[in-house]
């Protein structure tokens, strides 16, 4: 999967490539000809394209290295730093092209389109249109953020190469020049998509949060599990595309044995990895009573007491000594509830003069999943 994933993406960037410095070589011809900033404006965008398809052929190719012993978890988070690379190139591109066209706004200077000057424009239309399918086709199938990105920059680019056509005709019937103004609106599009970019490469790099379809599939399966009666604490950490490790808590019987929790174990980790390529090195246990009436009762209680209050999400992990007077769980408070840590107070406090006598162990979780 690995090996035909990394052939799609090189084989998808060096048709880009290929595509876009074909129509960088016309566009920047017929702009020079023309004595348009805006056409020279979509053929430097056209070569950023270029550019950034390399780099992603770079980083694709790094990233695909085998684990070693400094890196054990392999080298795919390489493709973020390469975005973050391609990100600084598009917005390098915006900005030199919005000064340019400022330029020409300052001092104008008379374009001179001609019959080729429409030609040129409307096929590197038609073949962004053609290529924004074909890469973000691709982009999806194999799970290339970049590739997805790109795919989407080549629509952008044949909806501002519009504009250019549009103010080209228009200078042409009415003698109105309007390209120093499009070349401006066309720069502002591209340092807003190099912005995005940047944004989306420093949040993949500092870590996000797991895709919440991939979250509640990985439990869903897991809670089908006859001896499984519930999965918390889904934390996975990305090391690239695709490549999860991380770890679970599970709610089982207190009657089953340690020989039924280590097959139990090995079955999850198997079945996750084959289905969703994420390994679970870790599978943590939370035993549920089942034949205690006052544990029960008693976690019937709390939890009364915990979901009375708003913004919670979550209770787990629940067990209680009435011997050794200690009661222990874990609740997850929503991000939005500005004050998390005086709502736990609150429960603890309520929960303290519920059973007093008791140590009471409360763990703020993190909401790491859905």
């Amino acid at each position: 999967m690995k090996d035909y994933r990394e052939k799609v993406v090189i084989k998808t960037s060096i048709i880009s490539i290929i595509s876009n410095i074909v129509l960088a070589g016309f566009k920047a011809f017929v702009g020079l000809l023309a004595n348009s900033i805006a056409i020279i404006s979509d053929a430097v965008n056209n070569l950023s394209d270029a550019l950034s398809s390399i780099i992603t052929i770079v980083g694709t190719k790094l990233a695909g290295k085998a684990p070693d012993k400094k890196h054990p978890y392999g080298y795919g988070r390489i493709e973020y730093m390469t975005s973050l690379i391609v990100s600084g190139i598009v917005l390098y591109a915006g900005i030199t092209a919005f000064v340019e066209s400022v330029k020409k706004i300052i001092h104008p200077e008379v374009a001179d389109y001609s019959t080729i000057t429409l030609v040129i424009l409307i096929a590197g239309i038609i073949v962004k249109f053609i290529l924004g399918i074909y890469v973000k086709k691709k982009g999806k199938e194999v799970n290339s953020d970049s590739l997805v990105a790109s795919g989407s920059d080549a629509f952008n680019d044949a909806i501002l190469s519009i504009s250019v056509l549009a103010s080209a005709i228009i200078y042409m019937l009415f003698k109105i020049s309007l390209e120093a103004y499009v070349g401006v609106l066309l720069s502002i599009f591209i340092i807003k998509a190099g912005l995005e970019l940047i944004k989306e490469s420093v949040d993949n790099m500092l870590g996000v949060r797991i895709e919440s379809s991939l979250a509640k599939a990985i439990k869903r399966d897991i809670t089908k599990e006859p001896d499984i009666q519930g999965a918390y604490d889904l934390i996975l950490h990305d090391y690239g595309p695709d490549r999860y490790s991380g770890s679970v808590h599970i709610e089982i019987s207190d009657t089953l044995t340690v020989s039924d929790i280590d097959r139990l174990s090995r079955k999850i980790t198997k079945m996750i990895a084959e289905k969703y390529g994420v390994m679970l090195h870790t599978i943590g246990v939370y035993s549920v009573n089942t034949k205690d009436k006052n544990v029960i009762n008693a976690k019937k209680e709390i939890t009364k007491i915990v979901f009375a209050h708003k913004g919670i999400l979550q209770m787990h992990g629940f067990y209680i000594d009435f011997k050794e007077k200690f009661i222990s769980f874990d609740i997850i408070i929503d991000f939005k509830v500005k004050n998390r840590e005086e709502v736990y107070r609150e429960i603890y406090d309520e929960i303290q003069n519920k059973y007093n006598g008791y140590k009471i162990n409360i763990t703020l979780d993190i909401d790491m999943s859905d």
